[in-house]
């Protein structure tokens, strides 16, 4: 196949203007942009990085040294494993019981040495009685003249109370009223009778005064005089009988006057009621009198029985306070608290031990945790557990006292007898991804500072800025060291000196790092 002529003229370039001359003058600022100004913002840029990154140096820095956290390693401790000892003594938990007299009195005689096995209710010492014996009789007569007071208030109830019910003696008397009122009727009403009777007598007998005065010559002159006699005794008589109709009238007003006040009387029973209200006060008060008396009887009993004190637990006598012939006071108001203890005793199935705890085992101790006791009365070691720290603490040994329960005491183990106490790990929740090993993180305490918001330390962080980071601190050591539980790692450095008029973010330099802190 013969070849194509090649034409140069495709080769030429365009001197003059074109179509295409507006498209390209468009793109020319575009292709100044990406030639130009891009490389010059990058340029700019890094040289801005580079200006920060190094301005720090060329800012005035504090100087400063640091020392970096002691890390502290130990293995976890297993349970049972002894952690420390601490010496102590054995007491009655949760103390000692006082048996007091209940009565005042002199001890006539004790009953119980110390050391001594005693059963519940079983008597420990015996009062001088005898006048706890005449106050009883005494009350027992009181009793006994109250409850004859009481029958007798009771007796007068019942008999007002009949009064009320059935009024006789108003009755009686209202019935002697009204027969009397009847007689003084039937009096006035005969009256006109008795008036005409009287009349007819005094003409009989006047005119056999007549007749005879006109036989005198005849007749004896006594017939003469008997005949004016008893004229003159009708005449009289009738008189008498005219005067009594106004005293007849008077005296039926009275009575009936009488009849009406004891009717009314009968019907209200004003006095009756009263009496029988006051024979019921009179009861309730001798009831309430005989109640007292009973009252008194009962004490008096009781303070009878209260002569024997006697021992509220089954226990074991710890020592005796009182001797025979002591006088105690009882529960009288002005007795004091040990005026009326006779002995002191203990239940020797309940003891504790008191240990002296050092200060810097007391975080180690923990409620509920097993201890091994050995006492020198025992042949074998002693099982316990932790019931609490007390508040007690002494200055001088610099310890802490804790309380310890003993688990089944043996007979031959008493309180007062010293004991060491050997604290055990306790055992702990622990599953097979726990680590067995421990980290406590410890700074010197002089670079543990107080701020309103706690405790911190100064830390220069990765970037070589001073940083003010809050911690929490937990117990010191002998050495001078504090741990910190939260706030700081492992690769932390704390700022030994220096960090005065520090603020949180200012740049520091670390001129090299304290060798005799913390070591």
């Amino acid at each position: 196949m013969p070849d194509k002529p090649l034409d140069l003229s495709k080769l030429a370039l365009q001197r003059g203007p074109s179509p295409g001359d507006s498209t390209s003058a468009r793109r020319q600022p575009r292709r100044w942009l990406l030639r130009y100004a891009l490389p010059i913002g990058i340029l700019l840029g890094f040289l801005g990085l580079l200006f920060a990154s190094a301005g720090r140096q060329w800012m005035p820095q504090q100087a400063v040294t640091v020392v970096p956290v002691i890390v502290q390693r130990g293995e976890i401790q297993q349970a049972g494993t002894a952690l420390f000892q601490a010496a102590g003594w054995i007491e009655p938990r949760p103390s000692a019981i006082s048996v007091a007299a209940l009565a005042p009195g002199v001890i006539e005689s004790l009953l119980v040495v110390e050391g001594q096995q005693v059963a519940k209710d079983e008597p420990i010492a015996r009062l001088i009685a005898i006048d706890a014996e005449l106050a009883v009789e005494q009350a027992e007569a009181t009793l006994a003249i109250r409850n004859g007071e009481l029958r007798r208030a009771e007796a007068e109830r019942d008999a007002a109370m009949i009064r009320v019910e059935q009024p006789v003696h108003l009755q009686v008397a209202l019935a002697e009223a009204r027969s009397v009122l009847a007689k003084a009727k039937t009096q006035r009403d005969a009256l006109p009778f008795l008036i005409e009777a009287a009349e007819a007598e005094r003409k009989f007998t006047a005119d056999s005064v007549a007749g005879k005065t006109a036989a005198r010559n005849a007749i004896a002159g006594i017939v003469l005089q008997r005949a004016q006699s008893e004229h003159a005794q009708a005449d009289a008589t009738l008189r008498e009988l005219r005067d009594r109709q106004p005293n007849l009238e008077r005296e039926i007003d009275a009575v009936q006057s009488k009849v009406d006040a004891l009717e009314t009387q009968l019907k209200l029973l004003v006095e009756e009621r009263r009496q029988l209200e006051e024979a019921h006060a009179k009861v309730e008060s001798a009831a309430a009198l005989r109640d007292e008396a009973a009252s008194l009887l009962r004490a008096a009993k009781l303070n009878l029985k209260r002569t024997v004190v006697t021992a509220p637990i089954a226990g074991r006598v710890l020592r005796v306070i009182a001797s025979p012939g002591t006088r105690v006071m009882g529960l009288e108001h002005n007795s004091r608290q040990s005026s009326s203890t006779v002995i002191e005793m203990y239940d020797p199935t309940r003891l504790q031990v008191r240990a002296d705890v050092r200060l810097d085992d007391v975080p180690m101790v923990v409620p509920g945790q097993s201890v091994e006791i050995e006492t020198a009365s025992a042949t074998g070691t002693l099982h316990g557990r932790v019931l609490q720290s007390t508040s007690v603490a002494n200055i001088q040994k610099n310890t802490l006292e804790v309380k310890v329960e003993l688990i089944d005491p043996p007979s031959n183990v008493s309180p007062e007898m010293l004991v060491t106490a050997t604290f055990l790990a306790p055992e702990l929740p622990k599953s097979l991804s726990e680590p067995t090993e421990t980290v406590r993180i410890m700074i010197p305490q002089s670079l543990v500072q107080t701020g309103e918001t706690g405790p911190f330390a100064w830390i220069v962080d990765s970037s070589g800025l001073a940083q003010r980071r809050p911690i929490k601190s937990g117990k010191s050591s002998e050495d001078g060291l504090v741990e910190v539980l939260e706030g700081l790692q492992v690769t932390d450095k704390v700022i030994a000196s220096g960090s005065e008029g520090l603020q949180a973010g200012d740049g520091v330099q670390v001129t090299g790092e304290e060798q005799s802190l913390g070591r």
